[in-house]
């Protein structure tokens, strides 16, 4: 039987440089983090992007590795922000 699928939206937004998708998307790749949909732009220099993530078969916590991208992000002058759909739900809901 299959289990539901949690999803986390991770969003990350900051100054243009190269490299940003590679490194989050490398990171994700090792942690077993499946991308479901990505949309990302950039406007007047600054990069914004926001995927939908399946950690179903990460065998870590969503916490650490909210923890580990929040510090690749300040290293690389990026916020990025982890959290369960549900909550991006929320916050969002008009």
């Amino acid at each position: 039987m299959k289990r539901n699928m949690k999803k986390v939206i991770i969003t990350v937004v900051g100054k243009d440089t190269v490299g940003i998708i590679a490194k989050v998307c490398t990171y994700l790749a090792q942690n077993q983090i499946n991308i479901l949909d990505i949309s990302q732009t950039i406007v007047g220099g600054y990069f914004n992007m926001m995927m939908v993530t399946d950690p179903s078969a990460c065998p870590r916590e969503t916490g650490e590795i909210a923890d580990e991208l929040d510090a690749m992000g300040q290293e690389m002058g990026l916020s990025i922000r982890v959290m369960g759909e549900d909550i991006f739900n929320a916050m969002h809901r008009i």
